[in-house]
Parts: C-alpha cells; sequence; structure tokens
C-alpha cells in the first residue's frame, strides 16, 4: 500500500512484514535501536517473532529503504470468566530523521485496519498521551484493566463497540515483554 504523507514530498509504502528476509530483519532492528536509543524495543521485536506470538509487522518504506516498522501481538485479559484475548500494539519505530511526517501514523491506521479485517476486538497500548488518542485510544476503557502501567500512558481502543464492556480483569503480555 502507498500513502502520500501530508507532510512528506516522496511516497511512503506500507507493507506487512510477517516473513521478513535476514536482512529486513537486520534493518528492522535498526530502526527499532536508532528511534529508541537502545535495544529493548529490538530485542522485544525478535523475542516476539521466535515466540510466535507476532501477529502483524509492517514496514515503512521510503526510497526503497525501511524508514519505520510497528508490530501487534498477541496478549490477553485475564477475567473473571477466562482469558479474553486482545492485541498490543508495541514497538512502533520510525528513524528520527523521517519523524513528524505522518510515517507513524500511516502504519497505526494500516495496522489498526488489517486487525480490523482479522476481526480482532481489542488493541492495548502503553504510549504517549498526546500521540495516541488520535487514533482512538484512551484511558477510559482501560480503567477496569490492571497493568503495571503508569494510568496516563495505558491506554485501550475497541475495534469491535462494546468489546471491553463490563470488561474487568488483569493484562497478560506474552513472556517476551518481562511482565
Amino acid at each position: 500500500m502507498s500513502l502520500k504523507s501530508p507532510s512528506a514530498d516522496s511516497c511512503v509504502r506500507i507493507r506487512i512484514e510477517n516473513t521478513e528476509s535476514v536482512d529486513e530483519r537486520a534493518t528492522i532492528r535498526a530502526v527499532n535501536e536508532v528511534a529508541f536509543g537502545g535495544s529493548d524495543e529490538a530485542d522485544l521485536v525478535d523475542k516476539l517473532r521466535g515466540d510466535g506470538q507476532a501477529l502483524i509487522s509492517l514496514v515503512a518504506e521510503l526510497d526503497r529503504g525501511i524508514v519505520g516498522h510497528i508490530m501487534f501481538s498477541r496478549m490477553w485479559i485475564n477475567t473473571s470468566s477466562g482469558l479474553l484475548s486482545a492485541v498490543a500494539l508495541a514497538p512502533m519505530a520510525v528513524l528520527p530523521s523521517h519523524q513528524r511526517k505522518g510515517i507513524g501514523s500511516f502504519l497505526v491506521q494500516h495496522g489498526l485496519e488489517l486487525l480490523r479485517c482479522r476481526d480482532e476486538r481489542i488493541v492495548i497500548v502503553v504510549g504517549h498521551p498526546n500521540y495516541y488518542p488520535r487514533f482512538g485510544f484512551s484511558t477510559d476503557p482501560a480503567k477496569s484493566l490492571e497493568s503495571p502501567f503508569p494510568l496516563e500512558a495505558f491506554m485501550a481502543m475497541e475495534l469491535r463497540m462494546g468489546a471491553l464492556d463490563g470488561i474487568q480483569g488483569s493484562v497478560i503480555y506474552p513472556p517476551a515483554f518481562g511482565i
């Protein structure tokens, strides 16, 4: 899928990368390391892939080079009636030289649309409270969920209206998150 970023002169191409080549995986790792200034998120991506927990991995390409990456993985909510499946958005990275051009937004929006098409119901993110609400994430639906994260950064989004109605419980991330 190609998208014209409103603030970029070039066309950004988003593509699904669940079967990246070794070279692409190395590039995705480098994008995460540079964007986050360390290897924690890059290690998370590798572990989620290795554990088979990655649901969707997307890259943003500009001039045939990968400049952004996002991963969605399986997680759960432990409720009184059992485990409810959900999706974790983490991590999302864009090279610093390409930030603030809409690339991260394209990755998030395209990933959420793919999740809707796959009949996923709930997505959870731990992120900047001034960034993720523009996509529909909010702390309100996450208030009934127990998590180890600060309340202002722990947000949820219903991909199906009412998916979190009456849901209470603790979130369970895959072991790769180390939580």
